[in-house]
């Protein structure tokens, strides 16, 4: 059974950082792509960023470039995403999600809650 597990959500003021963490289970990752999508009450889901399991690709949302850092541990089947220059809205709950193609995410994980405050 493959899971997927966020952590690292928490409460902080705008301008400060987070880092998230995903780690997967239940199958082998490699080929595979991972991405951080977000959603906030209210809104559709957003794309943030997505790596391939090499670590040798990543794109990002335009909302977060140059901002957001994706970075994965194949070793330890975990992906990051490194949050800097928070702003109030990037107050979301976020999602990992993982998939054989950057269009055909197959699992999700639960999630994990950021805030930030103003």
């Amino acid at each position: 059974q493959v899971q997927l597990a966020e952590s690292g959500g928490g409460l902080v003021q705008a301008g400060g950082s987070l880092r998230l963490s995903c780690a997967g289970s239940g199958r082998s990752f490699s080929r595979y792509y991972m991405a951080w999508f977000r959603q906030a009450p209210g809104k559709v889901r957003e794309f943030v960023a997505v790596i391939n399991w090499s670590g040798t690709a990543t794109f990002y949302g335009d909302s977060v470039k140059d901002r957001f850092t994706i970075s994965i541990d194949n070793a330890q089947n975990t992906v990051y995403l490194q949050m800097g220059s928070l702003k109030p809205e990037d107050t979301a709950r976020y999602h990992c999600a993982t998939g054989p193609d950057m269009t055909d995410y197959k699992y999700w994980g639960q999630g994990t809650q950021v805030t930030v405050s103003s």
